[in-house]
């Protein structure tokens, strides 16, 4: 078997070994920490499961880039119902569904039939598995509108159907509406529908979301997803007079199988003191949350990287985006390049043989120098160790847990921020505002 042809499922299984908690409560995540490993463990299944996770983080890169969202349906300002609305708890779908993304329950139908959604920033339409889909997951629970008195396909000619990717509509306007679309590695069929959507005690009339048909590949998060970003069909926009187009979440640590993060809706009970940095829009990508990167501190220092490679331009497609969806932060190759180089000047221990797609692992006992991203507005997020370092189940060998992009083609100049790095933090994502913000907060159980 190939390193990428990995089942995922084994590489949840061996992953990581947990960390020392932290506990702080401003920015300045953490101090420098030692690693100490444990010499001598068996790595050739670790390495194989980091690639693994390595090439699903790329499959979901080319196709979040590369997805035909439509345009935004507003820029106008919404106007929130003033209430605060109840936490939605997340976990990480590790332990649970052997999946890399954060997941939610969710209640769809009348009566409501629960499903665990991955909740996913970067991607607008949500969907779910229905019974007799082909390729959906036969052991995983699934959707049936039949046993819902609140569900009804979505026609062909409605603004809807209108909106989705790569409509189909065979049998002309007032026939259901379908269409077909690529996930990561995956590409699957669904047919528009509406129904009630529950999420904790936010109840969502007649929310609009794919019913999977046919599922080819194994990257599609087993019981469905929600996506929350800006295009029009998102959460976010559907639910735009209720919510207020704003949202934070709370990641707790991956290797986690409790449901103590919290997904937070409209803007009352947001943190009220959280520095925040403009949120940017593309128009060639108007789904994802940009932000403008100015640079990256390794220790006290700042890593010298040319600006260019940092700098947002819709245009070329470079500048950073913020994704819970990707599980390792990829770098431009300049960017990584030149923090790689820093971090290994900083530890001064000779580095082991690149395993998993990392090419920054050591076997022996280090002191991890924090790493720090600076953004416009003053703001900076420091991480510590847990957040910056992968460690063997073992603990034989810990690498630091970034990499580089690709070397050409339209993803070459993008940096996403991922999960692991922003686990045990407070991310606010405050479209109506034009804002994103940071604060550190400890959500892991």
């Amino acid at each position: 078997m190939s390193l990428l042809a990995l089942p995922l499922v084994a590489f949840l299984s061996i992953f990581l070994t947990p960390a020392t908690a932290v506990s702080s409560s401003t920015l300045q995540l953490a101090r420098s920490h030692s690693v100490t490993p444990n010499a001598g463990a068996p790595l050739s299944a670790w390495a194989a499961s980091v690639a693994a996770q390595s090439a699903a983080d790329t499959a979901r890169i080319v196709s979040m880039l590369t997805s035909g969202a439509g345009p935004l349906t507003t820029r106008a300002k919404p106007k929130p119902k003033n209430r605060a609305n109840p936490p939605v708890p997340i976990a990480p779908g590790r332990q649970i569904l052997s999946i890399p993304n954060y997941i939610a329950r969710a209640g769809l139908g009348t009566p409501a039939q629960t499903l665990l959604v991955a909740i996913d920033p970067s991607n607008d339409a949500a969907w779910v598995p229905c019974s007799a889909c082909a390729g959906c997951a036969a052991s995983s629970p699934s959707f049936s509108p039949t046993q819902s008195s609140t569900y009804r396909t979505v026609p062909c000619g409605s603004p809807q159907c209108a909106q989705v990717p790569s409509p189909s509509c065979p049998a002309g306007v007032g026939s259901s509406c379908g269409f077909n679309l690529t996930y990561a590695a995956s590409t699957f069929q669904a047919v528009l529908g509406q129904d009630s959507l529950a999420l904790e005690n936010n109840v969502v009339v007649s929310y609009t979301f794919g019913c999977l048909r046919v599922v080819s590949g194994n990257s599609v998060p087993p019981q469905g997803l929600i996506g929350f970003g800006r295009g029009p069909l998102s959460f976010l926009s559907q639910t735009k007079d209720t919510y207020g187009s704003v949202f934070s979440y709370c990641l707790p640590n991956y290797r986690s199988s409790n449901f103590s993060g919290t997904l937070k809706l409209g803007p009352i009970g947001q943190p009220k003191r959280i520095k925040t940095t403009p949120l940017l829009y593309n128009p060639h990508r108007p789904s994802l949350y940009y932000v403008n990167m100015i640079g990256i501190r390794v220790g006290s220092k700042v890593v010298q990287v040319p600006q260019s490679a940092l700098a947002f331009n819709p245009v070329t497609g470079s500048g950073t985006i913020i994704d819970a969806g990707t599980m390792f932060t990829r770098l431009a190759s300049p960017v990584y390049a030149a923090v790689r180089d820093a971090f290994r000047g900083r530890v001064r221990t000779p580095v082991a043989p690149p395993l998993g797609g990392f090419d920054t692992c050591y076997n022996v006992t280090v002191s991890v120098p924090t790493v720090t991203f600076m953004f416009a507005g003053a703001v900076t997020v420091t991480l510590p160790e847990e957040n910056v370092m992968i460690h063997s189940s073992s603990g034989g060998i810990a690498c630091l847990a970034m990499a580089a992009g690709p070397s050409d083609g339209v993803n070459a100049a993008l940096n996403v921020l991922a999960s692991m790095q922003q686990q045990n933090q407070r991310v606010l994502f405050d479209v109506a505002n034009g804002r994103v913000g940071f604060s550190r907060e400890l959500c892991t159980a």
